[in-house]
């Protein structure tokens, strides 16, 4: 709820500077957008809504609603980032600012991106509590937000990890 109420305050509107011919006007909102910004918000958009909903189809709805698992999950877009489903908020929240020329909402996301680092080191902490070793070497091997040009093989087997971990 907090994004829609950044989204959709009242707000100074900003445009890059085009050709104003080229824009969509969306009566419900009272809002002409140029096609540039519908442009530079579907790039934004489109991976931000795949790692979200990537990210939910991999760990399942329960774990979604309830931020709990059973394992440490490393398949899928796991493999890519720790936390596709923040990554993906606020790539979206980026996408939709630019898609209502919403200023402020633009300008608030280096504070959206530090309220979900600190979210995700929180959880983060809570994990490494819970497995141990596992989420170390997870934490080792897949970057939290930012993906690696190159992707480094995750070759590790958790189950000996765990069995490791178990010994000490």
């Amino acid at each position: 709820m907090f994004w829609f109420g950044v989204w959709l305050a009242p707000q100074e509107r900003f445009s890059i500077p085009t050709n104003d011919a080229f824009t969509l006007v969306i009566p419900l909102l009272d809002l002409a957008v140029p096609i540039i910004h519908i442009a530079i918000s579907v790039t934004f958009l489109l991976p931000g809504l795949w790692l979200g909903i990537a990210g939910v189809m991999e760990t399942g709805l329960q774990v979604a609603e309830t931020h709990r698992t059973d394992e440490v999950v490393t398949s899928g877009v796991y493999s890519i980032v720790r936390h596709p489903k923040y990554l993906g908020g606020v790539l979206s929240h980026v996408g939709i600012s630019f898609l209502l020329s919403g200023l402020f909402a633009l300008l608030v996301t280096p504070v959206i991106i530090l309220l979900n680092y600190i979210i995700s080191w929180k959880e983060e902490v809570e994990l490494v509590r819970e497995f141990g070793n596992v989420y170390r070497e997870y934490q080792d091997t897949v970057p939290m937000f930012v993906p690696r040009t190159k992707r480094k093989i995750i070759d590790y087997d958790l189950e000996e990890i765990a069995g490791s971990q178990q010994h000490e």
